[in-house]
């Protein structure tokens, strides 16, 4: 497979090298149905007003979280962290910054730049947070295999309830403009394409991105983007410690009756042992373990994309990852991304609609 456009690709001198994926932020009208579920999910209430909500994982992050008090729900934008203030007082500086250096009067404190990508998502850049305690959550469980008995005179009873959601992991995005969007995230935060996966004409469908850690193993993706006809939200997702926990995720979601998206299975690209579930407004959340660490060394990996090429065993992707959600504001967009979008064209989106029929 070969790529016949120009991103995904590292750019050589980017503005910052962002150091991780810090939160998202989510517009919602109903705060405490969005609290029951992160919580049934495994995230935890840092603090809460009739205004906002910030939750956290067991990790040292302040929060991975805000929910927004509004009165549609939506999607809004996350916060990347960068290493200096220096790194801020750049940021300030690209185009369409919409913020200069300000204190952030959020958990944690410290600096912040807000910027929006070229696609209209909202991204913070933020330096200077006071780590939080971690939380304690209990230690992945010992596996008896056939070549090493580790666990003699001992059972497995991992405790039922929520599963500890240690951290925020990764956030996909669909674009319309991807070729200038993801220039865009390579150019001023640094991030290196792992993986992506193309259409047969070679132009690109999704790529998975990785932060720029150097000899430090980064995830294999903390933003994936794929090419769609109007930028949404596709998913989230947040690690937690094996996949006995991704296990009891399912158990006590589906207890709780929250509506179950895909699941179980391992992702080929990334790796990761998943379960996938819909929040009340229908956005999907990831429980996942055992995912693949890069460093900055590691080539670029082309793939042809489907619908199968989505997991390594489990369940096929369904159709609700793929189908658009067809309402007036969306077909709005399409016409007019259709119009002035480069990357977006009717044999395209044929293309991808039989791809993932």
């Amino acid at each position: 497979m070969n790529l016949t456009t120009v991103q995904p690709a590292r750019h050589p001198r980017p503005t910052t090298k962002a150091s991780a994926l810090a939160y998202l932020i989510f517009d919602r009208p109903d705060l405490a149905k969005a609290e029951r579920f992160l919580n049934d999910f495994g995230l935890r209430t840092v603090s809460r007003d009739s205004e906002r909500m910030f939750l956290r994982g067991t990790g040292a992050a302040p929060f991975c979280y805000v929910a927004r008090k509004a009165a549609k729900a939506r999607f809004v934008g996350f916060g990347l962290r960068v290493n200096s203030r220096a790194d801020l007082e750049a940021l300030s500086r690209v185009p369409g910054a919409s913020s200069d250096v300000e204190s952030s009067k959020w958990p944690g404190g410290g600096y912040r730049v807000g910027l929006v990508d070229p696609s209209g998502f909202r991204v913070d850049a933020i330096f200077g947070q006071a780590p939080a305690s971690a939380l304690p959550h209990r230690p992945p469980l010992p596996l008896n295999s056939v070549d090493a008995a580790v666990r003699i005179n001992g059972t497995q009873r991992p405790p039922v309830g929520a599963p500890d959601v240690i951290r925020l992991g990764h956030v996909v995005l669909e674009l319309a403009d991807f070729q200038q969007t993801c220039a865009w995230y390579t150019q001023h935060f640094g991030f290196i394409p792992s993986d992506v996966q193309v259409l047969p004409d070679g132009s690109p469908a999704v790529t998975f991105m990785r932060l720029d850690l150097g000899t430090t193993p980064a995830d294999h993706h903390s933003v994936a983007l794929a090419q769609g006809f109007a930028p949404l939200y596709s998913h989230s997702a947040y690690e937690v410690v094996d996949a006995d926990a991704v296990g009891m995720g399912q158990r006590v979601l589906r207890e709780q009756g929250w509506t179950h998206a895909w699941g179980i299975g391992r992702h080929i690209l990334g790796s990761q042992v998943f379960d996938y579930w819909q929040d009340p407004w229908g956005d999907k959340h990831e429980h996942y373990c055992d995912g693949d660490l890069f460093t900055e060394d590691a080539p670029l990996g082309v793939h042809a994309v489907s619908r199968e090429a989505m997991s390594q065993w489990g369940p096929t992707m369904p159709r609700s990852f793929t189908k658009p959600r067809f309402t007036p504001a969306s077909v709005a967009a399409l016409i007019r991304n259709l119009r002035h979008s480069p990357d977006v064209t009717v044999e395209k989106l044929k293309t991808l609609a039989k791809l993932f029929a």
